[in-house]
């Protein structure tokens, strides 16, 4: 890491952070902010130099968002704020009754923002990699929503409902407008299962996959702000032609785009069943895969914002969501074969290395009580190499049916449900297969070896 981290320096990449994660041999680097179109060439710029880095040291940097299962996932947490013209974080409060309203009005545009186009913000992050992250270990769910913090939410409700609430300990802010409640500055903790949540003074759009290019998810949420700043700014025209001034005519809006928004602001539990059938209620987009995410390029209303925006094109959408399915296909039949590769050539011979083993052994036994005993074990491991052949079987028929298919989107679907499906239950056949065969008879490092193994020297 600190030699990555001298790489970087030379590019002119600047490196704050790095530290181990919670994951065996997971690490995490973080840069100073800077401007996004930069920090969006630098990102990709580091995951090249930690590869490159990883193979001077015998080691392989791996950037797929779920090398492993039943351990934490990888993935980048995009700190996104903006600035005005003098350098000012428009998303953090202020020491003025007017900037601190500023702060408020600026949080209900990013609200609408995300509101208005979360369908497209989860095709931004859509990758087959992901879709293995999204919704648990470290990583928010597929829904997206927002969270900002029990204080924030408060005054939102308060301004919605035209209270004030009531003070809190703490470094308080006088707003000092109106009805506007009381602040408190830094006043948020994390909430790790929020794919979108506010830290203090930026928001944190955390289900972005550690393999991605940055500069799609932040493209669709800069123009997504934008579309939201752009109905901000003919609202507030009307409101000001309405008010006796502007404040009051500021305050109106931003209790208009609280009330509108409502539904995409979530303070809970992001992982749990329950919140998954809360947002079905509240009617926000529930896209589980990244097949059923990139659908939505295809949706023109949808994507309207970004022609306005003039970000991207009708023909260039297209031609996004076409390469984006194909990507998508390319990577599920790879890993679909190499998993039938995988259990053809190395799985089952060791299986039947164990399986004749086993058979030796039994009929060498002469004690009646130690046989039936030995039996059983026998039987256990029969009954897994039965799975084991019938999911491959499963797997094999499955992708022969898929690879018939003309359509890619067909493709796309009948991998992302029929092939995953098959291939999961083949995995975990496998995986009770690898913990009963003799070490001497598996040709393959064993998971717990691959995790544990290097940090035992």
């Amino acid at each position: 890491m600190e030699d990555a981290e001298h790489e970087l320096y030379k590019l002119g990449i600047p490196v704050k952070t790095r530290h181990n994660e919670v994951a065996p041999s997971q690490f995490e680097l973080a840069p100073i902010f800077e401007d996004v179109n930069i920090s969006a060439d630098h990102n990709t710029l580091t995951m090249e130099v930690l590869k490159r880095i990883a193979l001077r040291h015998g080691l392989v940097c791996l950037l797929h968002e779920k090398p492993f299962a039943g351990i934490n996932g990888s993935g980048k947490h995009n700190n996104w704020s903006m600035s005005n013209d003098k350098g000012e974080n428009l998303l953090e409060p202020g020491t003025t009754p007017h900037q601190n309203l500023r702060f408020l009005a600026v949080l209900s545009v990013v609200l609408k923002a995300v509101h208005d186009h979360a369908d497209v913000l989860r095709s931004s992050i859509a990758t087959p990699g992901n879709d293995h992250r999204l919704g648990a270990n470290e990583a928010p769910p597929a829904i997206i929503s927002v969270f900002l913090g029990s204080l924030l939410s408060q005054i939102l409700d308060s301004i919605e409902a035209g209270k004030v609430a009531a003070a809190t300990e703490g470094s308080i802010i006088d707003l000092g407008v109106g009805k506007i409640p009381n602040i408190s500055k830094d006043y948020t903790d994390r909430n790790r299962t929020s794919p979108f949540a506010f830290t203090g003074n930026k928001f944190e759009f955390r289900a972005v996959g550690s393999s991605a290019n940055v500069a799609v998810p932040m493209a669709v949420l800069n123009a997504a702000v934008a579309e939201a700043f752009n109905e901000a700014t003919q609202k507030l025209r009307k409101l000001l032609a309405q008010k006796a001034n502007r404040d009051e005519a500021v305050i109106e809006m931003i209790k208009g785009f609280v009330k509108e928004t409502k539904a995409v602001r979530f303070e809970g539990n992001g992982y749990s069943e329950e919140w998954k059938i809360e947002a079905k209620k509240r009617g926000l987009p529930i896209l589980s895969t990244s097949a059923e995410a990139l659908e939505v390029l295809r949706n023109e209303k949808a994507t309207a914002f970004l022609v306005k925006q003039k970000v991207l094109s009708g023909d260039e959408i297209a031609a996004r969501y076409h390469i984006s399915v194909e990507r998508y296909v390319k990577t599920l039949e790879i890993e679909m074969y190499t998993l039938s590769e995988l259990v053809t050539t190395h799985v089952i011979p060791a299986i039947e290395k164990q399986v004749m083993s086993l058979y030796s052994v039994h009929g060498s036994l002469s004690g009646a009580s130690v046989k039936k005993v030995h039996g059983d074990r026998v039987k256990l491991m029969e009954s897994v190499f039965e799975e084991v052949l019938g999911g491959l079987d499963k797997l094999n028929e499955t992708m022969e049916s898929i690879h018939g298919k003309s359509d890619e989107t067909a493709k796309m679907k009948a991998l992302s449900t029929m092939a995953s499906e098959a291939s999961g239950l083949l995995r975990s056949a496998a995986d009770r297969a690898e913990r009963l065969v003799a070490d001497e008879f598996w040709p393959l490092p064993k998971y717990r070896e691959m995790l544990f193994a290097n940090t035992l020297s």
